[in-house]
């Protein structure tokens, strides 16, 4: 007989995340890293050196440039992947807006306070009244 210790989830978190930045330039500022993460995420799992979904205990020299570059100092090397994965990331003034069904989101966050935001959460699925969410 096999047990099977795994879990599943239907990843509908619906999850809405908003930086309420100071000023629009900043937005931009937070935009631009997370987009330089996401892009190099993705060519390290392109050549292989990264594998979504087994998160990697270490940075390659090349991540480790740019997160240097980029003054960023406080995400994981396991949290790297979230910046590839399902969301929709908006810029509207003085807000960034990102909307995901996948809860792990803590890299967008970091980012986002490193930047100077005051960062808002929640479920779209428990307020539909707002102006995001997944069916806006």
């Amino acid at each position: 007989m096999k047990i099977w210790y795994q879990y599943g989830s239907e990843h509908s978190a619906n999850l809405v995340m908003i930086g309420h930045f100071k000023s629009a330039d900043n937005v931009t500022k937070a935009k631009e890293i997370i987009d330089a993460l996401a892009k190099q995420v993705r060519e390290e799992e392109s050549n292989g050196s990264l594998t979504i979904g087994h998160p990697s205990e270490r940075y390659s020299d090349t991540m480790l440039d740019l997160l240097g570059k980029l003054n960023i100092n406080s995400i994981g090397s396991g949290e790297l992947e979230q910046l590839v994965y399902d969301v929709h990331i908006e810029a509207q003034e003085n807000d960034l807006i990102l909307t995901t069904d996948e809860p792990d989101i803590s890299a967008f966050l970091k980012i986002m306070v490193d930047k100077g935001a005051r960062v808002e959460v929640y479920s779209a699925h428990n307020y539909p009244d707002t102006a995001y969410g997944r069916g806006r």
